[in-house]
């Protein structure tokens, strides 16, 4: 399925009109500090120079990971609580309790259509039409990056029929959409890997490699690997098949490669922007496994409760009546400080805003521990692969010394019980330290447990891999309110927002049809193909 976008879209569907071209007024400077050094005149088409266009790639960039503020809360409400890094104390939002509210996901569906996907369909068309191979790549891999979190948020989206001109906008199916992510990165990898050295893409307006051609490759190599894994339990061979071409040309193998978005004192950390709402605690999950494992990375993910009582996590889907938001705010643990820099007064920790994850070098290095479990060529055996992933995780984000990390990778502590109203016992009952002479299972929590860890604050991300393979266990609801889903499983997919179901009726069908099953948060996607037997039971 390849795309020519034409150059009129729909403005009555939030897509708007490229021909007229007000996509560089949305740079300007906001409230919530969305701008990158964008000028803040409207610009026309016929004005755009290279350096503006770059200008236009750095907020798509940013918009694109969770950069924009209705991104973020949707993170925070739905995804990061699905993931089980937060849990909600608000007593206005159950989203931890799996009711999907509709407002949120029309500000989300809306504000993508409207802002990423037009500002990339932009860059994409104006690219060729300028002779700028290398832009052009790199803006395909982008769009891969901001397509791939909106259907696996969804399932079938619009995608191949964005900016149709059209009264009716059709969707795809999600494995029609994955397989053209597979050949879009073919074609920006063949071009890429003809430019290494010899070009930069947009020099500092890329904002993530500084227009370094051959880390953008190494990027899309590793990109291709998270998306092959993905399809791994309804398609193995085309997984295997990527995953090995990923290696093949090319991934990232160190920090100074990991792909992040830069921020700064007027782009901040998208999460950083509604820390100081004080609207969720750090779930009892994320502190079950940080305790239990003496994590280095406790008091950089976590901050001591208020009352003076060390580190507490709370479990999620607590009624909406049993919230005590003033006495859960002193009682249980904020996230850790880099990501709270409007409430500390702080600009992050040592002065530096924590940058937008992307693609980790520890998340590659989990990637191919699994991908070696299974078998596939991948470089080094799993074991290693594993224990690289830590120390990655563990250097980047901690003042861990070389001892320490190999101190922790040995490490057989458990997960720890919660003294709780509920009792909870120890999320699970896995070491950091391998265990080679163990099942498949039992290797595969370990590496997705070690990689939810470190994938920590991208709930996105880690609520996809949470449902591919039920890693880490995480804990059961304290209660659910969607009668679909019990407190012991786990919230699928978002449900469609209800704009589409009015301003894009006809075109909505389309997706009803291809989904699957009702438009329900229990209905699986086309990649959540693991048999549900093989799924653990949450600790309850």
């Amino acid at each position: 399925m390849r795309r020519q976008r034409n150059s009129k879209q729909r403005f009555g569907h939030f897509y708007m009109a490229l021909a007229a071209f007000t996509l560089i007024s949305m740079l300007s400077c906001t409230s919530e500090f969305d701008e990158l050094n964008t000028p803040q005149d409207q610009i026309v088409v016929d004005k755009i120079d290279a350096n503006l266009l770059g200008q236009a790639f750095a907020q798509a960039q940013y918009n694109s990971v969770s950069g924009m503020s209705t991104y973020i809360w949707n993170s925070a409400l739905y995804s990061d609580r699905y993931a089980q890094y937060h849990s909600n104390i608000h007593p206005a939002f159950e989203s931890d309790q799996y009711v999907d509210a509709g407002a949120h996901k029309d500000r989300l569906w809306s504000n993508f259509y409207a802002m990423v996907a037009t500002q990339l369909a932009f860059v994409e068309k104006f690219t060729v039409d300028a002779n700028m191979p290398v832009e052009n790549a790199i803006a395909k891999v982008q769009r891969v990056v901001a397509y791939h979190r909106m259907t696996d948020h969804f399932g079938p989206i619009i995608y191949s029929q964005f900016g149709n001109a059209e009264t009716v906008v059709n969707y795809d199916s999600q494995e029609a959409i994955y397989h053209d992510f597979f050949s879009t990165l073919d074609e920006a990898v063949a071009v890429l890997k003809e430019h290494v050295g010899s070009s930069s893409a947009f020099g500092v307006n890329d904002q993530m490699y500084n227009g370094d051609v051959g880390l953008w490759l190494k990027f899309a190599g590793s990109l291709r690997l998270r998306l092959a894994m993905r399809v791994v339990y309804v398609d193995p061979e085309l997984a295997r098949a990527e995953a090995e071409k990923a290696i093949n040309d090319g991934v990232i193998t160190a920090n100074a490669e990991s792909g992040e978005i830069a921020t700064t004192i007027n782009s901040l950390n998208g999460l950083s922007k509604i820390t100081y709402h004080e609207e969720w605690r750090m779930s009892a999950t994320i502190y079950s496994l940080l305790i239990g494992f003496d994590d280095p990375r406790t008091a950089v993910y976590m901050s001591p409760r208020w009352d003076g009582g060390g580190y507490r996590g709370l479990r999620n889907g607590l009624p909406v009546e049993q919230r005590d938001r003033n006495g859960m705010t002193l009682s249980y643990s904020a996230i850790g400080n880099r990501w709270r820099p409007l409430y500390t007064g702080l600009w992050g920790e040592a002065g530096v805003n924590a940058p937008m994850g992307v693609i980790s070098a520890a998340e590659v290095y989990f990637l191919r521990a699994e991908g070696a479990l299974r078998g596939w060529n991948m470089g080094s055996p799993a074991k290693d692969l594993y224990e690289e992933g830590i120390r990655m995780a563990l250097s980047s984000t901690t003042t861990a010394s070389p001892a320490e990390i190999e101190a922790y990778i040995q490490g057989t502590s458990l997960p720890v019980p919660i003294d709780d109203p509920w009792n909870s016992p120890a999320v699970t009952h896995i070491p950091v330290a391998y265990q080679a002479a163990a099942g498949f299972e039992t290797q595969l929590e370990q590496i997705i447990t070690q990689k939810w860890l470190a994938l920590f604050p991208d709930g996105w991300e880690a609520w996809s891999e949470r449902r591919r393979t039920g890693y880490p266990v995480g804990y059961a609801l304290i209660a659910s309110s969607n009668p679909n889903l019990t407190k012991f499983e786990l919230a699928r997919r978002r449900e469609y927002p209800p704009i589409e179901t009015t301003s894009n009726a006809e075109g909505f069908k389309t997706a009803l049809e291809l989904l699957g099953g009702p438009d329900r948060m229990d209905t699986r996607l086309w990649w959540d193909a693991k048999p549900i037997e093989l799924f653990p039971t949450p600790a309850d």
